[in-house]
């Protein structure tokens, strides 16, 4: 959520990021409703300023005996017209905040202004894609291959969207979470959380996913509950409406969930194979931080997933997002994307983002910079480290081999009890 003040004070500099962010935002009546609010609050203070001096005029009338009645019905009819104001003032302040809710953070100064995906920056690419002396498999028939993914089975358990892995590919998946965390919690020092899959509708706005996602996520009605998207949810808003010390900063988080999307209205793209399903599992970095350093924080974040994808010797690109492909909360976003020689794209498998306060104002944590200063609002930031099934597909893909068995990266060979190969059943 954006400080009203500073939609106030930069209206147009608002309209022009909300036009680049291809969102929506009604600026013009959030100044209207801001002032308004701000109207009645001077309005009250005025019959409260009011209120307390005809209180003293009672206690000075009876204490001289006099009458005190007309004084008394004075206070009587300012008091309810405070509470009158009291509750235009809470009707206006609703209306603003949901008008709020629904304008998206600013991009930072360094986003290239673009459209779509197709005006984002390659910032560097790392590896190179292999070569193969034979035709490459894309996933799904090497899956078939290995007896290690059933999509029919899926879809005949939970419909279009959903799969399965099984034998060598569940301990495949299995490998890479335990990896993944491993090397996230001893090497770059972030606390492992093991959280709900299931949150609330407030912790929902306080990542920003309500209003803007509302249909793409699944909902529980009773209760007004949701299946998490991502573990970014619950991850950021554990510390929902606290103060935190100086001393507690910066806080490093990981965690793995599975995550659900319905992804409304984009289901259809890339549907062979497992590239956009509706329940997949992610391990996810997030950063509580002190706002000075969040940028230098972002790099450090990238560098983290960066890790991941070397140490499983894939080629990678990493891409600044522009602002028309940069998500509603993000202020700055980078995409790590692996290549599959399979299918011949390259994947997202992490998104690392930058929300400066935005989260935070919407959920209210803040922090003291200092003993007894006023408290400011955190950072936060965000990073897949990183998100399967993509990964699994990028293995697949750039380690099979002609017989259609697959090598077993390296790295992942203690957590696959030493295995060097995945053999075709």
């Amino acid at each position: 959520m954006l400080d009203p003040k500073l939609i106030r004070e930069n209206p147009e500099i608002v309209k022009t990021a909300i036009a680049n962010k291809s969102e929506k935002g009604d600026v013009d009546a959030i100044l209207e409703l801001d002032s308004k609010r701000r109207s009645l609050i001077g309005e009250m203070e005025a019959l409260k300023a009011r209120k307390n001096k005809v209180s003293k005029d009672v206690a000075v009338a009876k204490k001289e005996g006099r009458d005190a009645s007309s004084h008394i019905d004075e206070m009587r009819q300012v008091g309810q017209q405070i509470g009158q104001l009291t509750e235009s003032l809470r009707d206006v302040e609703n209306q603003l905040n949901q008008h709020l809710l629904t304008v998206p953070n600013l991009p930072h100064d360094d986003v290239p202004v673009g459209k779509d995906e197709s005006d984002n920056e390659i910032i560097r690419s790392e590896g190179k894609p292999g070569e193969f002396d034979f035709k490459v498999r894309p996933h799904w028939e090497i899956g078939e291959i290995l007896g290690a993914l059933d999509i029919p089975r899926g879809v005949k358990i939970s419909g279009s969207g959903f799969y399965t892995l099984t034998g060598i590919g569940a301990k495949l998946e299995r490998a890479l979470i335990n990896f993944m965390l491993d090397t996230h919690t001893i090497e770059h020092g972030f606390k492992e959380l093991m959280i709900p899959y299931i949150s609330g509708a407030q912790a929902m706005i306080g990542s920003a996913q309500l209003p803007k996602l509302a249909e793409d996520m699944y909902y529980i009605e009773d209760g007004d509950l949701y299946l998490i998207p991502t573990s970014e949810v619950p991850i950021t808003n554990l510390h929902a409406g606290e103060i935190l010390n100086p001393d507690e900063l910066p806080k490093y988080y990981v965690g793995f969930s599975p995550c659900f999307r319905r992804e409304a209205g984009s289901y259809g793209k890339d549907v062979r194979g497992i590239t956009r399903v509706h329940q997949f599992h992610k391990v996810e970095m997030v950063k509580i931080v002190e706002p000075e350093s969040s940028y230098e924080e972002l790099e450090k974040l990238v560098a983290c997933a960066e890790t991941i994808l070397k140490k499983l010797e894939l080629a990678y690109r990493v891409n600044l997002l522009c602002t028309g492909d940069l998500s509603f909360a993000a202020a700055k976003c980078y995409d790590l994307e692996v290549y599959a020689p399979g299918m011949e794209s390259w994947l997202e498998v992490s998104s690392c983002s930058n929300f400066e306060s935005f989260q935070a104002r919407r959920m209210n944590l803040r922090y003291r910079p200092e003993k007894g200063a006023k408290p400011m609002f955190v950072h936060t930031l965000n990073g897949s480290g990183l998100a399967l099934p993509r990964t699994v597909i990028a293995i697949l893909e750039n380690y099979q081999q002609a017989d259609g068995s697959v090598i077993v990266p390296d790295v992942l060979k203690p957590y696959m009890n030493g295995l060097e190969r995945m053999e075709p059943i």
